[in-house]
């Protein structure tokens, strides 16, 4: 558990599956019907170029290209964005209370979060979620993605923090192991996480 009294710190929440939901079902066939493929699968095409696209390796094109094993111009890369931003646009009412709790109290908040750069766009523009946060710090833009030590010292300038002064939450392991190695305190984020009594709320 993460021994926290940290208002005058930061709290430096991950995105997919700690303040969003896994994606549902409908839309992952919405996605699917428009691919002409399946890709929520583990082994899927989608997943197996995820980290390039993430760590910005990859524009939008070209990932799409690579996940239908087919050219894809801009125009429909966009529209498979726009379904690609849909599957992660849930939020976990867990983790929105602690959001709630976190804010009323003035704590200080950000987000480090594994994504591809015209995601991180649309969810900067039109995100229920973003109000929340200080800073939002995506992998894409930066060309660099988690567990690389780089993006944890940029979130760390960025905040203006030491590591001690930072809780960092994520699904991960190897999210989490890295961080911990920097020094930031830590909280894996599962199923069975109560969020709240971690963070001592």
């Amino acid at each position: 558990m993460a021994q926290t009294q940290h208002d005058a710190g930061w709290y430096l929440f991950d995105y997919g599956m700690v303040i969003a939901a896994a994606p549902a079902a409908g839309d992952w066939d919405r996605l699917e019907q428009t691919a002409g493929r399946e890709l929520r699968a583990p082994g899927s095409t989608y997943w197996a170029h995820r980290h390039s696209f993430d760590a910005g390796a990859l524009d939008s094109p070209s990932y799409w290209s690579a996940v239908l094993e087919r050219p894809v111009e801009p125009a429909e890369a966009e529209n498979l964005d726009r379904l690609d931003t849909g599957l992660w646009s849930h939020p976990d009412p867990r983790t929105r209370e602690v959001l709630r709790s976190l804010e009323s109290r003035g704590a200080s908040m950000a987000v480090l979060s594994n994504m591809p750069a015209r995601m991180s766009q649309i969810f900067e523009a039109e995100g229920w979620w973003t109000g929340y946060f200080e800073h939002l710090i995506f992998s894409g833009p930066l060309r660099l993605a988690k567990p690389d030590p780089r993006i944890y010292e940029h979130a760390l300038a960025t905040m203006g923090a030491e590591a001690s002064d930072v809780v960092f939450i994520d699904d991960k392991r190897e999210n989490i192991d890295a961080a911990a190695a920097l020094g930031l305190e830590t909280v894996h984020y599962t199923a069975d996480t109560d969020l709240a009594a971690e963070l001592g709320l």
